[in-house]
């Protein structure tokens, strides 16, 4: 209780470390903070406050919020031990946050290593911890095993769909701590369905991040991406990957098209975009190419069509009929890309992901469950 008998708000520490998860929790965050019951800490992590990959910590102060942490983790270069010497950096200076803002809860999204360095810190402190996207599968993926390891650590799942929410079980994890939520990277995005369903911009977007393989196979494999659409009329915007090991690679291959193709007309390249613009944009676009979770996620729920490239969603639950798969060779490339662009846009899916309202939920959540010693023992 504090002064006067009021019942102190709960502080929930959301942790961000990428423009993507960042766009993913904006609903979330906005439903924290206009809670009653809670009060909301932001720490800004990871590649945010690198320079290489956009600085989007500015998109962050762009939106309004206060920043109550930055925590520098990676140093933005493609040594293989940026990402163990960032995790390190990232659970001490989160940690110290948690302990100096006296924070009750950590909310984490994904598997990225800005996402472990959170659930490390909030375990290793005594903060409970709730994850959101836990239970999905992208066996691709290393940051898969990062995952499952924030599944085991948390106290509270936020589970996207129910698929999850079942595999989240079948690891262990008791039915009362587990709640699907929906995806909450639909709330914003549904808002531009009307976009979605009217003519296409024509624009192709191409996202497409590194598997942590070496330079050289990053590099060919977005080569053959970029070769794949050169024939695709209308405007190409390309943005840069995220800071995962073999980046350099990917952003080589960028490099050649520009030089090669005299400023690569009818592409645009790009470190960032601010979320409110990706969205319009790919509420209008022609597909999105590449390996990236929206288009898994996020655009089949506008009936926008996606090619996925290679495996790194290998196992995720596609969000409808409109995701076209194609192994990472040339011609699986250019045929799915041939098959999206001749697609008829769905102006009603049905995605298992939800319709919006997740970050509702989510606040709703944190702000009523116990947190007494019975949800922070853990049995199996």
């Amino acid at each position: 209780m504090s002064r006067g008998g009021r019942v102190r708000r709960r502080r929930v520490a959301v942790v961000t470390g990428t423009r993507a998860e960042y766009g993913l929790l904006r609903s979330t965050l906005s439903a924290i903070d206009e809670h009653p019951r809670l009060e909301l800490q932001l720490v800004v992590t990871g590649m945010h406050l690198l320079r290489r990959f956009g600085m989007t910590v500015r998109d962050v102060e762009a939106d309004g919020w206060s920043i109550d942490a930055r925590v520098r983790m990676q140093r933005g270069n493609d040594d293989p031990l940026d990402q163990a010497d960032g995790l390190g950096r990232g659970v001490r200076g989160i940690a110290e946050f948690l302990v100096e803002g006296k924070s009750d809860v950590v909310v984490v999204l994904g598997d990225r290593i800005e996402a472990l360095a959170g659930a490390l810190a909030a375990t290793t402190t005594g903060t409970f911890l709730a994850h959101i996207h836990g239970g999905d599968v992208a066996a691709g993926d290393a940051d898969n095993l990062q995952r499952d390891s924030i599944t085991k650590m948390a106290h509270i799942h936020l589970a996207a769909s129910r698929r999850s929410a079942e595999r989240i079980r079948r690891m262990g994890e008791t039915r009362e701590r587990i709640h699907v939520v929906g995806a909450p990277g639909l709330d914003e995005l549904l808002a531009y369905s009307d976009v979605a369903c009217s003519s296409s911009n024509g624009v192709t977007l191409v996202v497409q991040h590194p598997c942590g393989r070496d330079g050289d196979t990053e590099k060919l494999v977005m080569g053959r991406i970029l070769r794949s659409i050169r024939d695709v009329a209308g405007e190409t915007i390309v943005v840069h990957p995220n800071s995962d090991r073999g980046h350099g690679g990917v952003l080589a291959a960028i490099d050649d098209v520009l030089r090669t193709r005299n400023g690569a007309g009818g592409i645009r390249v790009v470190k960032s975009i601010p979320r409110s613009s990706y969205l319009e944009t790919l509420a209008g676009a022609r597909m999105i190419v590449g390996n990236s979770s929206s288009g898994i996620i996020e655009a089949p729920a506008l009936g926008v069509p996606s090619v996925n490239v290679g495996d790194r969603q290998a196992g995720r639950e596609r969000g409808g009929r409109t995701v076209v798969d194609s192994t990472e060779g040339y011609r699986s490339i250019r045929s799915a890309v041939d098959r999206a662009t001749s697609m008829t846009r769905n102006r009603r899916p049905i995605t298992p992901y939800g319709r919006g309202g997740a970050g509702d939920r989510i606040a709703e959540i944190l702000s009523s469950t116990l947190l007494d010693d019975l949800l922070r023992r853990k049995t199996v």
